[in-house]
Order: C-alpha cells, then sequence, then structure tokens
C-alpha cells in the first residue's frame, strides 16, 4: 500500500478503535488519541515515522480551534475580560512559573535554567483544556471562564518567552531574528484586512453559492492569517485567534464555524495523536522512577498552586479544584520552548529529554486530574453533584426544557388542556418545590444528547425551549437541529438579539419573554393618562405588527450596528407618524 494512504489509514483506524473506547470508559477522548499515538508512534508499533511533519500538520487543528473561539469572543466580550485575562493571567504564570521554577531548581537544575523551565511549565495546553471543558459541559461556568481568560493570556505570553530563551543561552542572540515593528505591523494587517479585504471577499465568495469554494476560502483565510504570522516570528494560534475575534461581528459568523468545525475535530485528534508519538517512551523505559516523580511533582505542585491561587479568582470553592486539574496540563508551546533552550544550550541533558515528555505524560494524566480535582472539590465544601433522573418514557408528545418562571405556565396550560409531557429541569432547588406542587419534573440538563434521546425526542412533537440562559438555550437549539431536524421547537428568547440568534439558527417560532407583558403595561399606562380603552388596545396592536417588522427589516443587517442603528432611528419616526395619522395620542387636559 501507498505511504501516501497508509499513513491516513493508520490514523483514522487508531481514532475510530481507540477513542470511543476512552470515551466508554470515562476517560475522554483526548487520552484515547495520546494513547493511540504511543502506539503508532515509533516507540509503539511504528507504523508511522516521521513525527516532525505530522505534528506541523497538526498544529493547524490547534489553529482552527483558537480561530472558531475567536469568532464566539466579540471584542466587546473581550474587553470585559481584561481584567481576568490579564491580571488573572499574569498572576497565575508568576505563581506557577516561580513555585515550578524552585522545585526543579532544587532538584538541581541551574537557576537560570529552572526559571526557563518554571515559565514554560507553568503553560496550559489550550487545546486540551478547552477539549476537556466543552466534554464536561464547563466551557460556560464561571470557572471555565477564568480558565480560558488564563490559557488566553498564555498563548500572548509564549511568544516574549520564545524571544527572551535565546538571549540567556551561551548562543545568544538567537533572539535577534524577532523584530517587534515587524510583529506590530503584522497584527496591524491582520486588522486592515479584516476592514478592508475579508468582509467584502467573503460577500463576493457567498454570493458564488457553492458552499465548497465558501469552505476552501475559510480554510485559505486561517491558514494564510497563521502564514502571516509565522512570517513575523508570532504564534499561528494567536493571528487565528486575532482574526477570529475581529471576524466575530461578520454576518458569516456562523456559516464559518459551521464549515470549519468538521475540519478543527479531525485535525485537533491528529494533533493530540502527534503528541502521543512525540513521547520518548525509551527514557520512561530506562529511568521509570524518575519520569514518574518528575511528572507526578509537576502535576501535584501546579495544581496546588492553582488551587490556591483561584481562591483570588472569580471561582466558587467547589469550583476551585476542578479549575485547578484544568490547567494542570503541560502546554505544546512548551515542547517549542524546550526545542528553543537546547538549541541556546539553556537546558543541559538529560534535562532537555525528561522534561518534555513530563509534559507529554502530564497531558495524559488531565483526565485523571480532573475526576481527583472533582473529588477533592467535593470533599473540601461538601457539594455532592446529583445525577440526572432515570426518565420514564410515556409517549408525552410535547418536551418542555425548563421550568422556570415561562416553562410553569407552558406546562400548565398544556396539562390542562390534556397534552402529555415531559419537563427537564437542572434546578434542584425549584424540582423540590414544583413537586410539592404536583408536577412531575425531571432533573437534567436538556443540552446533553442522552437525556433528549430518553425523553423520546425523536418521537415527540414539539419541544418548548424555555431556558433562560442564552447560551444553554442557544446550546439546546444547535442540539436539536442538529440531531433532531423533524422536531419543531418554540424558543423563549431574552431580547432581540437572543432573537437573531434563534432565527440565524432556523427557528421561526419566537416569543420574548417579556414583550407581551410589557406590550399590557403601555397599554394600561396609556389608559391612565386618559386614552380610552379602544384606542390604546389600537396602539398595542399597531405598536406589536410594527415592531415585528422591524425586526424583520434589522435581521438581514444583524452583523451591521450603523445600518441597525439606522433602521431603528427611520422605524421610530415612522411609527411616530403612524400613530399621528390614526390619532392615536392622549387627548390635552387643557
Amino acid at each position: 500500500m501507498h505511504d501516501l494512504l497508509l499513513t491516513p489509514i493508520v490514523f483514522l483506524l487508531t481514532a475510530v478503535l481507540l477513542v470511543p473506547l476512552a470515551q466508554r470508559l470515562g476517560l475522554g477522548s483526548v487520552l484515547g488519541y495520546l494513547i493511540g499515538g504511543c502506539l503508532i508512534g515509533p516507540w509503539g508499533l511504528g507504523l508511522v515515522k516521521n513525527v516532525e511533519i505530522t505534528s506541523h500538520v497538526a498544529e493547524i487543528g490547534v489553529v482552527l480551534m483558537l480561530f472558531l473561539i475567536g469568532l464566539e469572543l466579540q471584542p466587546k466580550k473581550l474587553l470585559e475580560m481584561r481584567t481576568i485575562v490579564f491580571g488573572g493571567g499574569a498572576l497565575q504564570m508568576a505563581v506557577c512559573g516561580i513555585v515550578l521554577a524552585a522545585g526543579i531548581h532544587f532538584s538541581g537544575l541551574p537557576l537560570i535554567a529552572a526559571l526557563v523551565a518554571g515559565l514554560a511549565l507553568s503553560l496550559s495546553s489550550t487545546a486540551i483544556a478547552v477539549q476537556s471543558m466543552q466534554e464536561r459541559h464547563l466551557d460556560n461556568t464561571p470557572a471555565g471562564k477564568v480558565a480560558f481568560a488564563i490559557l488566553l493570556f498564555q498563548d500572548m505570553a509564549a511568544i516574549p518567552l520564545l524571544v527572551i530563551v535565546p538571549l540567556l543561552g551561551t548562543k545568544g542572540g538567537g533572539g535577534e531574528g524577532f523584530d517587534w515593528m515587524v510583529a506590530i505591523a503584522a497584527v496591524a494587517a491582520v486588522y486592515l484586512l479584516n476592514r478592508f479585504a475579508m468582509r467584502p471577499m467573503l460577500r463576493l465568495i457567498a454570493r458564488t453559492r457553492l458552499r465548497e469554494i465558501f469552505t476552501a476560502f475559510a480554510l485559505l483565510l486561517v491558514l494564510g492569517i497563521a502564514q502571516l504570522m509565522t512570517l513575523a516570528s508570532l504564534s499561528m494560534g494567536l493571528g487565528a485567534f486575532l482574526a477570529g475575534v475581529l471576524l466575530a461581528r461578520s454576518e458569516y459568523r456562523k456559516a464559518l464555524e459551521t464549515d470549519l468545525e468538521p475540519f478543527k475535530g479531525l485535525l485537533l485528534g491528529l494533533f493530540f495523536t502527534s503528541v502521543g508519538m512525540s513521547m520518548n517512551l525509551g527514557l520512561l523505559a530506562s529511568a521509570p522512577l524518575t519520569i514518574a516523580g518528575l511528572t507526578a511533582g509537576y502535576v501535584v505542585l501546579k495544581m496546588a498552586a492553582l488551587g490556591l491561587l483561584a481562591r483570588l479568582l472569580p471561582v466558587a470553592p467547589v469550583q476551585r479544584w476542578p479549575f485547578a486539574a484544568l490547567l494542570a496540563q503541560g502546554s505544546e508551546f512548551a515542547f517549542v520552548v524546550f526545542a528553543t533552550a537546547r538549541d541556546a544550550q539553556v537546558l543541559p541533558a538529560p534535562w532537555d529529554d525528561m522534561l518534555p515528555l513530563a509534559v507529554a505524560l502530564s497531558m495524559a494524566l488531565t483526565p485523571l486530574a480532573l475526576a481527583m480535582g472533582n473529588w477533592i472539590g467535593k470533599t473540601l465544601h461538601g457539594v455532592q453533584q446529583r445525577e440526572a433522573d432515570v426518565i420514564e418514557p410515556d409517549g408525552a408528545r410535547v418536551i418542555i426544557a425548563g421550568f422556570g418562571r415561562v416553562g410553569q405556565i407552558v406546562g400548565r396550560m398544556l396539562n390542562a388542556s390534556g397534552i402529555k409531557i415531559t419537563v427537564l429541569d437542572n434546578d434542584p432547588d425549584l424540582l423540590e418545590t414544583v413537586r410539592r406542587f404536583g408536577f412531575k419534573v425531571y432533573y437534567g440538563d436538556a443540552t446533553r444528547l442522552d437525556l433528549l434521546k430518553a425523553a423520546e425526542a425523536d418521537k415527540a412533537i414539539l419541544l418548548v425551549n424555555a431556558i433562560d440562559d442564552v447560551d444553554s438555550n442557544l446550546k439546546l437549539t444547535d442540539l436539536v437541529r442538529s440531531h433532531f431536524p423533524h422536531l419543531r421547537m418554540l424558543c423563549r428568547a431574552r431580547d432581540v438579539t437572543h432573537v437573531f440568534e434563534l432565527r440565524s439558527r432556523g427557528v421561526d417560532m419566537i416569543e420574548r419573554e417579556t414583550f407581551e407583558s410589557a406590550l399590557l403595561i403601555a397599554e394600561k399606562a396609556l389608559q391612565q393618562m386618559g386614552m380610552d380603552a379602544q384606542t390604546a388596545n389600537l396602539a398595542k396592536d399597531k405598536f406589536r405588527k410594527h415592531n415585528y417588522e422591524t425586526l424583520d427589516a434589522l435581521f438581514p443587517h444583524f452583523g451591521d450596528e450603523t445600518k441597525r442603528v439606522s433602521i431603528a432611528q427611520a422605524a421610530r419616526e415612522a411609527l411616530a407618524q403612524s400613530f399621528q395619522q390614526d390619532g392615536i395620542k392622549v387627548k390635552d387636559e387643557n
């Protein structure tokens, strides 16, 4: 068989066999890929020889992941996170770097080398941490958001670290190739490309209505920016993330996410597999106790420092140790830092082989560290994670997700009409209250596919998405669209932005949670000010109709704030003129 076909077949077969097995055993997909890499790499069965080329290709997965993360993180949101990103991130690197440097220095490494190693080891793997958060539904928790902010700072901090390391070695001057002006120019170029070229090009490509060309251009966009950053001696991932943030308000955001997501998943899997392949298992075989002690000491020290540091960050007590476990592993950037330090003769033998192996093993230990973090959190703070209820299918035709203020009213009306419903909610206190009033409500996260299947979503007719949290609401919408396309959805929306997010996902039955009540209050206010009941009711109906028409006009320009403001101002003037023409006004008391 030709090598061009053999290598991808080996990778795909390894993923198909080992990743589902690792998931089934509760170890997570990351550990499955790492174990697979060890098996097929040069220290295992030797089925794949050229690890270096594979690693370079696999880095594209990390680049795509950071681009997609950037798409989800709008500039306004990034500005709101600046305190955690720069304050929390700098504090994390300083504390972990000093603690780890001290530990390595006392183990026999010279001070300068120990400081470099400590800072490199204080970095965490964005790919593994984000993947672990998403698999465990931690990405929208306070701990997950703080962890992501710190990871973002680490990605930025890795750049000056790579510049400084060569200056410390006996081959000093290795950092002379880095030009800050070139770096700033590259970042400015990305901004200008986004401002004047990216969006017009996306618009032009979209008009061709050729999906494969749009996908090709999306890949070209990300890889081109990554290459531009590389030429400026910057991180490919940082450039991709910056491009994602700049395009976050684009009307093509959802299309970019949809087209790039499959590539990201496959290439991230390849990245983790290449990490497993790069592990020097020969060193592990020759000095197992030394490597085991080094890896265990690294993970425990870093996790302890992070757990104590979490007290100073906006992380709930029960989430402090899971947060520490999320960031306890080493980073893919650490491999680059150690290689640079070895070339500059900063890191002596055998540390130049032992430290990269410890980092790779710490990545493999992430699932175990997370299990340990959860156990410590529950033990120290006495919080028991309640398991989801076992759902007993009873042929219900309607599923209600979220049983708060909105869900309860919907449920009571359907129940009174003789319609069978299945209700899901993840607030244990609320469930105990409503159950006392005779409602049958199942505890569980409605955004979990297994619970929706247990609730027989494949047989239901309607799903009422009454979840109040916007992110969870949209997550459920995406899940239903992907796995139960036949299921009609009636969605609760918090505001106009939420309405547009739902409409962009193809939802057409949407109700804003306060809109109708606000109209009733406005109607009563008009009556209190002297308007007769019939005219006040006419005003309410005309406002409702006008508001829906305005939303229809605004929706195509959802990503263009200037256009939205212009349309909204024109609509307000048109409404006032319409009221005036129909004689809708309060009689003059004079």
